[in-house]
């Protein structure tokens, strides 16, 4: 089950994969964008009804970018017991604010580059964040945390995919030492047409440099059956408007069938 927090596009980078699209508001200091109280009472209504194994934050912006997260992670790790939901959650990227992930089972941050250049042409990272402060924080994080820590980097053809990046970013990942390493590529429409997807051969050379850690997870997008209310129509407009989609995605998620 996803949990969104952020109002669309609001967040710390402008990625050129983004699969939500271009950033509209770029902001780094943490907000109340929705009150806590507001997603709790959403949250004891669809735990309810549904018993999901996992809770993940993430959607149209930076989820870490709430000021209340960390108050919603720990009213999810208490709830488990009275709504009989999984205790099991995962975070998605930390910018600021690490404090507010230790109670989490997982945290899954993306690390895509090591090299400052690189990094501001994947990412258009706001004006005060640069790769330094990124892979400080990340070691700094990765101290202190104590659930499951997995990076995922994304491989973009003719940014990050030479072997002078990779062989950087190998050197990377040895000094943050995380559980897994996850290789994603673009799989769903870019933000940027120059977000260019790599092949599974590449792919698999590149697991094999970051070495046994190291898996990829990039495969056709939105393949899981979903169950859904309502008409088919309405279900499809949901889908499109959290992000974009092809009929394949939508036909493969609806278990409804493609008419070509």
């Amino acid at each position: 089950m996803g949990v969104d927090l952020i109002p669309p596009k609001t967040c710390s980078y402008d990625c050129l994969y983004c699969q939500i699209g271009k950033t509209t508001c770029k902001a780094i200091e943490p907000c109340a964008y929705v009150p806590v109280e507001a997603v709790i009472a959403e949250l004891d209504e669809t735990l309810a009804k549904v018993q999901p194994d996992y809770v993940t934050f993430s959607g149209s912006g930076e989820p870490t970018l709430h000021a209340g997260l960390g108050q919603l992670i720990a009213y999810i790790k208490e709830g488990p017991r009275e709504s009989g939901c999984a205790d099991q959650w995962i975070a998605s990227v930390p910018a600021r604010g690490e404090e507010r992930l230790l109670q989490a089972d997982m945290v899954m941050p993306t690390l895509s580059t090591v090299r400052e250049e690189t990094y501001r042409a994947i990412h258009q990272p706001h004006d005060k964040l640069n790769v330094a402060s990124l892979l400080s924080g990340l070691r700094s994080l990765r101290k202190s945390y104590r659930g499951q820590f997995f990076i995922e980097v994304m491989l973009l053809a003719g940014f990050n995919d030479r072997d002078e990046e990779i062989e950087a970013l190998r050197q990377g990942v040895l000094e943050i030492a995380p559980d897994r390493v996850q290789l994603n590529t673009v799989v769903r429409p870019p933000a940027y047409a120059k977000a260019i997807p790599l092949d599974r051969k590449k792919l698999e050379y590149i697991k094999r440099v970051l070495g046994e850690c190291a898996e990829i997870i990039a495969t056709a997008p939105i393949r899981e059956k979903q169950h859904f209310q309502g008409t088919l129509s309405a279900a499809v407009l949901e889908m499109a408007r959290r992000r974009p989609v092809t009929v394949e995605d939508v036909a493969g998620a609806l278990d409804a069938p493609l008419l070509r």
